[in-house]
């Protein structure tokens, strides 16, 4: 690796020190489901989309609140601070698309008809609200 590049990657290593993160990768719900369970959390504090990922009806909700305790999770081992006494809040929830299974579903008259089975890659971070940059 040449100087430059390691100079960049060092950078980018100190930066994601104090960043809090986790991602959910092949998610096998489509990216406009989940979407809409990441809009009803965006920004919230930590404990009140805990609340609204519990009690929410939707399926996607389930593996978006253990994504969301994995994040928090993720802050107490950086950190070494407890999450209580951070005043957390979820700065940023990225939803993407990710691969498509491609399915055939037999259709009447020798035909067939194809069913796309869609997945998604979820982003999130969380940070504190207390905390001095």
């Amino acid at each position: 690796m040449g100087s430059r590049k390691h100079k960049v990657a060092e950078a980018r290593k100190e930066t994601m020190k104090s960043v809090y993160v986790a991602k959910l990768n092949n998610c096998p719900t489509s990216p406009r489901k989940m979407r809409l369970v990441a809009d009803m959390v965006r920004g919230m504090d930590v404990q009140k989309a805990s609340a609204v990922l519990q009690y929410s009806k939707k399926e996607a909700s389930i593996r978006l609140e253990k994504l969301l305790r994995s994040a928090i999770a993720n802050y107490e081992v950086k950190s070494g601070n407890s999450w209580e006494d951070a005043n957390l809040f979820i700065k940023e929830i990225r939803v993407d698309e990710g691969r498509m299974l491609k399915r055939i579903q037999p259709a009447p008259q020798g035909r067939a008809h194809r069913i796309r089975k869609r997945s998604n890659h979820v982003t999130l971070v969380v940070d504190s609200k207390t905390e001095d940059k």
